[in-house]
């Protein structure tokens, strides 16, 4: 399980209770990546249920219109959000689209490419077309493919496009966005096809967050890696809500071959001693923690940062688990950061 309260400088946290009692954890350092080459595209929900955060209230007369109407809160999100991304494009400008469109949700409304000051003239208003029904993934997924499908077949160590997907729904079609994306790995794994990058947000009260983590963990444990033997792993997600700063939007963007610091420990609550790096603490973290352990803390030289578990942890630790959950293997990406300079201890 993703924990959804994450002590900075951690990006990402994943806890695995195992039937023994003891508890496999993942976990990286959040960074700014050092992505080169990488197409970006964006799109946005463009279903019916998202009208409320365009500032449209749906009533027809002007009368009660003009005093139902919300702010529109999409418009300076995706501003902040394109003139960020615009700093990992090849291009300098970020891909926009709407999705989920049309009656069935299916349809696409390409809006155009813009850089950080173009962003800024472009209204948010909502699809031109119709609104959608109905929230179907595989279309945005396919469009994005097909658009960057001329990039080099390097395998995931660099990807070749970067594409964040804003969604305020259940997806209706996640069976069909498993099976191609199990299939398109296939194809990256014989140096066939680009590796894309696909973040999923999910936004307002309507989402199904065990949607956006099936698709997260789906390749978890899978035998696919390309021609490196690095893990392809198309899919993270974040829920809107438990975003702090933009650079969660990479928090899987790291590698274990990338020291942020040249000697740590990891401590349960209690201070005993799970694993120690004395040849560098990894940006990506692999250890296990002892039973009836609620927190770890990483101690290095220029401090400590301790964090809670408790979250995903069962209930009942007496209960056993149904099976014992294998963590991934690690993730193969160049990342460079500044740990000691970037981390304030009181």
């Amino acid at each position: 399980m993703q924990l959804k309260t994450v002590v900075q400088p951690f990006g990402e946290v994943n806890v695995y209770p195992q039937n023994n009692g003891e508890i496999d954890i993942v976990a990286t350092i959040l960074m700014v990546p050092d992505i080169e080459g990488a197409r970006v595209g964006l799109a946005l929900d463009g279903s019916a249920s998202m009208k409320k955060m365009y500032g449209l209230s749906g009533i027809v007369s002007n009368f009660f219109a003009s005093a139902s109407v919300d702010s529109n809160v999409v418009e300076p999100v995706a501003r902040v959000m394109v003139k960020y991304l615009v700093n990992f494009s090849a291009t300098g400008q970020v891909d926009l689209i709407n999705w989920a469109c049309g009656a069935a949700g299916e349809l696409i409304e390409e809006l155009g490419s813009f850089d950080g000051d173009e962003i800024e003239q472009f209204a948010f208003k909502g699809p031109k077309i119709s609104w959608g029904t109905g929230t179907k993934l595989l279309p945005p997924v396919t469009y994005f493919i097909n658009k960057y499908s001329n990039a080099p077949a390097i395998g995931s160590k660099q990807p070749a496009a970067i594409c964040l997907i804003i969604t305020d729904g259940i997806i209706e079609d996640l069976e069909d966005v498993k099976e191609y994306c199990f299939k398109y790995a296939l194809e990256i794994a014989d140096n066939l096809k680009p590796f894309v990058k696909f973040l999923l947000i999910g936004v307002g009260k309507e989402i199904d967050e065990k949607q956006l983590e099936e698709l997260d963990n789906m390749f978890e444990g899978s035998f696919i890696r390309d021609e490196a033997g690095r893990d392809i792993d198309l899919w993270d997600y974040q829920v809107a809500d438990d975003i702090h700063i933009l650079e969660q939007i990479f928090k899987e963007f790291v590698s274990a071959e990338t020291i942020v610091t040249n000697y740590g420990r990891i401590l349960n609550q209690s201070g005993e001693v799970c694993e120690e790096y004395n040849f560098g603490v990894p940006a990506l973290m692999r250890f296990k923690l002892p039973a009836g352990s609620t927190a770890f803390t990483l101690e290095f030289s220029g401090g400590t940062i301790t964090q809670p578990i408790t979250e995903a942890l069962p209930k009942n630790p007496e209960e056993p688990l149904l099976a014992n959950t294998e963590i991934p293997e690690a993730l193969e990406w160049e990342d460079i950061v500044d740990f000691e300079a970037s981390t304030q201890t009181d």
